[in-house]
C-alpha cells in the first residue's frame, strides 16, 4: 500500500499528489490532517517551494515524526524548477531515518504569470510513471 502526503498552498503540487494517488487508487492527504505517520508501505511526500525550501508544514511534520527504515518517494514543485524543496526535505527525512529511493520534480505555476499551465499535462504524465517506477523499488 502506498501512501501519498503532501503539502501545497497553492494548488500545484496538490495536482502531482492526485495524479500519484490515482496510480494506487488512493486519495492524497494534505500533512495538516495527519496526527501520524501512516502505517506500512512506501510513502510519497511532496511539498511546494517557499523560498527555495520545502513549506513550513511538511518540515513539522517530518520534525515530528520518525521515519525510521521507512522507504519514501519524494516530489515538487517550483517556480524554478530546481528542486531544492525537494532536496530539503530529502536530507530532513534521511536524518529522522528515511531510505529515499527518488524523487520529482518540475515547474509549477508562481505570483500568477510565471510558468502558466504548469504543472500540465506532460508533467502529470511524467509524476505518474515516476509513481509506477518508485513502486517497483518501494
Amino acid at each position: 500500500m502506498s501512501h501519498v502526503l503532501y503539502y501545497s498552498l497553492t494548488g500545484n503540487t496538490k495536482k502531482l499528489a492526485a495524479a500519484i494517488a490515482q496510480e494506487f487508487g488512493v486519495a492524497p492527504t494534505p500533512v495538516k490532517s495527519l496526527a501520524a505517520v501512516p502505517g506500512e508501505g512506501l510513502l510519497f511526500i511532496g511539498s511546494g517551494s517557499y523560498g527555495d525550501r520545502p513549506g513550513e508544514e511538511i518540515m513539522k511534520f517530518i520534525a515530528n515524526h520518525s521515519f525510521s527504515g521507512r522507504k519514501v518517494a519524494l516530489f515538487g514543485t517550483s517556480g524554478s524548477g530546481q528542486g531544492k524543496e525537494v532536496q530539503g526535505m530529502a536530507e530532513a527525512l534521511k536524518q529522522k531515518g528515511a531510505i529515499v529511493i527518488g524523487s520529482y520534480h518540475c515547474k509549477g505555476r508562481a505570483f500568477a504569470v510565471v510558468n502558466i499551465g504548469r504543472p500540465g499535462r506532460d508533467d502529470l504524465t511524467a509524476v505518474r510513471l515516476f509513481a509506477r517506477e518508485m513502486a517497483k523499488l518501494g
